[in-house]
């Protein structure tokens, strides 16, 4: 059956969650098998509007749970189809069990996470408690700054993720409701310019090709469950950051935005430096400009990818900074925060004597105010002066009542 096409203004005003389901629309996915969670549901529920307009050939379908919409998607793409879907927080807490089996099956499939907080107490607002829950479950990993971003990695992930070198799921992430929920100018591609770069779907191993008959998630115990991993990360995940490197250099030649692993601001000089995600990132890099006029060489870094982890990118990016602080938005849970651990582990086997700091921020959508971030720029630059700590490794920011720290 044939399907319409969308004339789309260079520039739309577009939220996250439309972007996301735009760039669903325009990859022309086979299945989206969806059930909805706050603040992802308007993806799914784009889609499903795309499909009673007639504007997608693909299928809808309703599911009981977000457990049950990430095994939809699971058979639909063993069955050889393109396919994605959207959750959050306690959603994807219950769908967490199938990202493994997706991983391990080698099955390119797109979700969209728009993070959110994890109860209890229960929230539905942004933090990045849902996104860390499944960091290791063997799916890369992007994460978008804004809505232009959420429709941008999406056509990406699908790029990366249906490689038959990768063929490995993608998540592209982006900030409940401070993304998802937030209209701004989004440069749109057309429908067939954005097909074109994604591609038409070339199945691998699909059980419907019943000529090269294939068995999927089988059991393996002792004998090659090992070997199956070990595999899976060291011959796949770590050809990974390469593919996104030549789809991120695509992606720039055909419209003109270039996107990297680990994004860069003022960094080529700067004393001091803040690590963070999501829309943090825009935040931090008006107050470091700010900070630059104050005599502080204020940097930002922002992670693009968090799966696989970039390593030496952070290691070589913060090489020459004095103090850094790793602003985690999530609770740690008796650990200090992922962001931290992450770029510990890049620079303990260097010759960096940079001052590491961690703090939490933002849980349950707690705002980051450029207050806050001219602070800690401050906090960070005693440290520099000072050559030490002159705090707790571990912070809280914005916590009513007295300042609180750990470790």
């Amino acid at each position: 059956m044939a399907f319409d096409k969308l004339e789309l203004n260079e520039i739309e005003v577009w939220d996250g969650n439309y972007a996301a389901a735009q760039a669903l629309r325009q990859a022309q996915v086979d299945v989206v098998s969806a059930y909805p969670i706050t603040p992802s549901t308007a993806i799914v529920e784009g889609y499903a509007k795309f499909k009673s307009d007639n504007l997608v050939e693909g299928e809808f379908v309703m599911v009981e749970s977000e457990h049950a919409a990430m095994s939809g998607c699971i058979g639909a793409a063993a069955a050889g189809g393109r396919v994605a879907t959207a959750t959050a927080s306690q959603g994807l807490a219950l769908m967490a069990e199938t990202l493994y089996q997706a991983s391990g099956m080698r099955l390119p499939i797109v979700l969209n996470i728009v993070n959110r907080a994890l109860a209890a107490p229960l929230n539905v607002n942004c933090d990045h408690s849902d996104m860390y829950m499944v960091r290791d479950s063997g799916w890369i990993q992007f994460d978008a700054f804004s809505p232009q971003e959420a429709y941008d990695l999406n056509l990406i992930a699908f790029r990366v993720s249906e490689d038959h070198e990768v063929r490995l799921p993608a998540i592209v992430n982006q900030d409940g409701f401070l993304t998802s929920h937030t209209a701004q100018g989004v440069h749109t591609l057309s429908d067939d310019a954005a097909f074109n770069f994604v591609g038409e779907y070339k199945p691998m191993n699909d059980m419907l090709d019943f000529e090269h008959p294939v068995t999927h998630g089988v059991q393996t115990e002792e004998d090659w469950h090992f070997e199956h991993k070990a595999r899976q990360h060291a011959d796949t995940m770590n050809i990974v950051p390469g593919k996104i490197d030549e789809v991120f250099a695509e992606f720039e030649k055909l419209t003109g935005r270039k996107y990297n692993q680990v994004e860069k601001y003022n960094m080529d000089d700067a004393d001091v430096a803040v690590v963070c995600m999501g829309t943090s990132v825009e935040t931090a890099r008006e107050v470091a400009g700010e900070m630059r006029e104050k005599g502080i060489k204020a940097g930002v870094v922002g992670l693009r990818v968090v799966r696989p982890f970039p390593f030496m990118e952070i290691a070589e990016t913060l090489k020459d900074v004095k103090a850094v602080a790793a602003l985690d938005r999530s609770a740690p849970g008796g650990a200090a925060g992922m962001l931290f651990n992450e770029i510990a582990g890049s620079l303990f086997n260097t010759d960096s004597k940079m001052l590491l700091s961690g703090y939490i921020y933002g849980l349950g959508g707690r705002d980051l105010t450029k207050k806050h971030l001219v602070d800690l720029y401050t906090e960070l630059q005693a440290n520099a002066d000072a050559g030490k700590l002159l705090t707790k490794q571990q912070q809280f920011i914005g916590v009513r009542g007295p300042k609180l720290a750990f470790l």
